[in-house]
């Protein structure tokens, strides 16, 4: 038996940290929503009792370093699943971009296996599973639009966005989340109005969601790469409405209705920038059956 599972991409379109907590991570508050950029998760079933993961993208590890892998590997030891799995992973989303692009895959393998091993679990246990994994998997688990808290595991759903273009450029170079984290001044730094942006969500208000757009990490990693920078001032010169960096970076973002601006955006980046896409937001969640 083969599956076939998407796994989109998400941008933030707030970023916020509020406290370093006890167990040395931060406590989060985030504005996700999924994207129209997705990587394809093939699971194949194998009659062998092993997890292989297959990728023709150097960049993607095939072993227990692989989310993806790790999510199989929660879940055979959880419910003492005896089958073997073949993880294929098509990339189209940037690696190491901040678009959470193996934790999508994570959670795509999660409602995958869920359904092709029959283990009849809900997106709720699922997202719980996903928590172990990566403070990313959870949302990605559920899709659409939502707020997170914690370290990214408590989900509250939010309506789908106002209707836009999403251009995304990533640079050439990898940004180390760990070290933005360790670099972020948490007395300094001036916090996204996360209320705002829920209410422009709610109103679908996309001249408010422009005006709220916000992310904590961005300064830490424009001084550690200026070239991410410098997408940024050449989005906001073609005329995106708003501009930011999404996650840690290094992939910086712009939003626009128009389709001439889209393409004139699109068109202006590709000329200095490798890797640009112009897709659509997603805003609905997923359905248990993948």
């Amino acid at each position: 038996m083969k599956l076939l599972v998407k796994a989109p991409a998400k941008i933030n379109l707030s970023l916020d940290v509020l406290y370093k907590r006890p167990d040395g991570y931060h406590e989060v508050e985030m504005i996700m929503t999924t994207i129209d950029l997705a990587d394809r998760v093939e699971l194949s079933l194998l009659n062998q009792d092993k997890i292989h993961i297959l990728s023709h993208n150097r960049y993607v590890p095939d072993d227990q370093r692989n989310l993806a892998y790790q999510a199989a590997q929660l879940l055979k030891d959880r419910f003492q699943v005896k089958k073997g799995v073949v993880i294929s992973i098509e990339k189209t989303i940037p690696v190491a971009a901040g678009l959470a692009g193996g934790s999508s895959d994570a959670a795509a393998t999660l409602r995958g296996l869920n359904k092709i091993w029959g283990l009849g679990l809900t997106l709720d246990e699922l997202a719980e599973l996903g928590s172990e994994i990566g403070s990313d998997v959870s949302f990605c688990v559920y899709g659409g639009t939502a707020i997170a808290k914690g370290r990214g595991e408590f989900i509250t759903d939010l309506p789908a966005p106002p209707t836009c273009w999403v251009i995304l450029a990533k640079p050439f170079i990898g940004v180390s989340t760990a070290e933005v984290y360790r670099r972020l001044d948490l007395n300094g730094m001036k916090h996204p109005n996360t209320n705002g942006m829920v209410d422009a969500i709610k109103n679908n208000d996309y001249q408010q969601v422009c005006q709220n757009v916000g992310n904590v990490l961005e300064d830490v990693t424009l001084n550690l790469h200026p070239e991410v920078a410098l997408i940024k001032d050449q989005m906001k010169r073609f005329g995106a409405d708003a501009v930011l960096m999404s996650g840690s970076g290094p992939t910086v973002f712009g939003l626009v209705q128009h389709d001439s601006r889209m393409h004139r955006i699109y068109n202006g980046l590709r000329g200095f920038c490798d890797q640009v896409f112009a897709v659509r937001m997603l805003g609905e969640r997923h359905f248990l059956d993948v």
